[in-house]
């Protein structure tokens, strides 16, 4: 049997120009879409809304009351955009002075707005991002990451299990798994001199170490990592103060504070990892088993999630 085919549905006081909307689609009182927009199937598009031409929002695609979508937007599959979102396409208007081309701003699939949250233009919400309400985004946010505040700052990971090595150092154990990730004990000695941590090549670090790099004077709002590799693995232990590493195999995502010497985290190869929470004073020392490569690098979790699922 072929699927009953629904109709989109246009409340009376809608003035709906453009003659792209999908099927299933509902757009209510007093909505107006400009005749380039693209509207794709099962929407929700509530009253009070103005969508413009170059606009394209994907499958079910909720749009609450008051929100406007300007020249640039793109919105992914799934999304939620609260009442009253706020996007932007130009950064210094002036009245009647119109740019040639706006700047893309991208809704990443299954992503959330909160209510009267505010879009700065030309950023991208990762996909299952979760922007709470009244926030102001004014950077790229990665990937099933939390923001709140203005300006908006990532206060954790959607569904990211906490680290289950929490007394890993007190407890005796060595080792640890965080999902595909390893937590380990990173050995020490302390006497009146000081103390002093240290660490094996395949015993604590599990491969040949071919290059190493440092990160530090990271502005706390800021995040690093974002991306994944094909074959290269790394080891990370944060040296000085602290951070948060979120591991994401493309289905679970883990967190593990790292704050201390005496704690190390292995990520294999073809795990998405991103740092973020860096405390002022926060040096992450990071091993890697190849030299530089650029090719090696995957910075698009779509492309990620897509090797992943074939198993590449």
């Amino acid at each position: 049997m072929h699927p009953v085919m629904v109709p989109a549905r246009f409340h009376p006081t809608a003035l709906v120009e453009s003659d792209h909307v999908g099927e299933g689609t509902q757009i209510w009182a007093y909505a107006h879409i400009l005749p380039g927009a693209r509207i794709g199937r099962d929407c929700n598009i509530c009253d009070h809304t103005f969508i413009e031409n170059d606009v394209i929002v994907g499958d079910r695609v909720t749009i609450k009351c008051g929100v406007q979508l300007w020249d640039g937007l793109r919105v992914e599959d799934d999304v939620f955009v609260g009442p009253n979102a706020t996007f932007t396409n130009d950064r210094f208007p002036r009245s009647k002075q119109h740019l040639a081309e706006y700047p893309r701003t991208v809704i990443k699939r299954g992503a959330s707005i909160g209510a009267n949250a505010t879009l700065a233009p030309g950023i991208v919400i990762g996909e299952m991002a979760m922007v709470g309400a009244g926030a102001v985004v004014t950077h790229n946010a990665p990937p099933h990451s939390k923001l709140t505040g203005n300006p908006a700052r990532i206060i954790g990971y959607v569904d990211a299990s906490p680290e289950p090595a929490v007394t890993l150092a007190e407890d005796g154990e060595d080792a640890s798994q965080l999902g595909e990730a390893v937590v380990f004990r990173i050995p020490g000695a302390k006497d009146l001199r000081g103390s002093l941590s240290f660490g094996e090549v395949h015993r604590q670090v599990p491969f040949e170490v071919q290059r190493y790099f440092l990160v530090f004077d990271v502005p706390s709002e800021h995040v690093r990592g974002e991306h994944a590799h094909r074959t290269l693995q790394q080891f990370l232990v944060c040296v000085a103060g602290r951070c948060n590493v979120v591991i994401d195999d493309g289905v679970r995502r883990h967190e593990v504070v790292l704050d201390s010497p005496g704690k190390g985290v292995y990520i294999p190869a073809m795990l998405w990892a991103t740092q973020y929470k860096f405390t002022r004073d926060a040096v992450l020392l990071v091993l890697a088993s190849e030299y530089y490569d650029a090719a090696e690098y995957i910075r698009d979790y779509g492309e990620f999630i897509a090797l992943r699922q074939t198993g590449r």
